[in-house]
C-alpha cells in the first residue's frame, strides 16, 4: 500500500528565481539540486516536514517539447495551468505578517472559514498557494 507524498511538483519558469521566493521568502530548504543533462531537478521541502519535498520544475526538454513549453509556461502566467500548494500553520495572522515582511505579495487577508482561518496568495509564476489555521476538530 502506499504510505506518504514524497513529492509534489510544480512548474517554474525560472528556478533560481523560484529559490529565491521558496528558500528566502517562505522558509524552504533546498533537498536537491542536480543537474541531469538538460533537466535541473531541483526540489526544496520545509524545515519542519523534510519527508514531503516540492520540485520546482522547468518546463521543457526532456518532459515538453520547446513549443509545449512555451505554451506551458504561458498558461502558468495566467494561473490557468500552475500547481496548487496547501500549507498548515499554527497561526495565520502571524504567518501572513511574517510572510508580508519578508516582501511576499499577499491581495488576501486571513480570513474566517468554516474550517479555519486561511488566505491565499501566488507565488511570482501564478502558482496558487494557500495557508490555513486549521480549527481543532470537537472529539466526542
Amino acid at each position: 500500500m502506499l504510505n506518504t507524498i514524497s513529492i509534489s511538483q510544480i512548474f517554474v519558469p525560472d528556478q533560481d528565481a523560484a529559490l529565491h521566493f521558496y528558500v528566502d521568502q517562505l522558509g524552504f530548504e533546498v533537498q536537491t539540486d542536480l543537474q541531469f543533462g538538460p533537466m535541473r531537478f531541483l526540489t526544496v521541502a520545509l524545515p519542519s516536514d523534510p519527508g514531503h519535498a516540492v520540485l520546482l520544475e522547468k518546463p521543457g526538454p526532456p518532459g515538453y517539447s520547446d513549443d509545449t513549453a512555451v505554451q506551458v509556461r504561458d498558461l502558468i502566467s495566467k494561473g490557468a495551468a500552475g500547481g496548487h500548494l496547501f500549507f498548515t500553520t499554527t497561526d495565520a495572522h502571524k504567518t501572513h505578517a511574517e510572510l508580508q515582511e519578508r516582501g511576499v505579495e499577499l491581495p488576501e487577508s486571513p480570513t474566517e472559514q468554516p474550517y479555519g482561518i486561511d488566505f491565499g496568495f501566488r507565488d511570482p509564476f501564478g502558482n496558487h498557494l494557500r495557508v490555513a489555521q486549521m480549527t481543532p476538530t470537537p472529539s466526542s
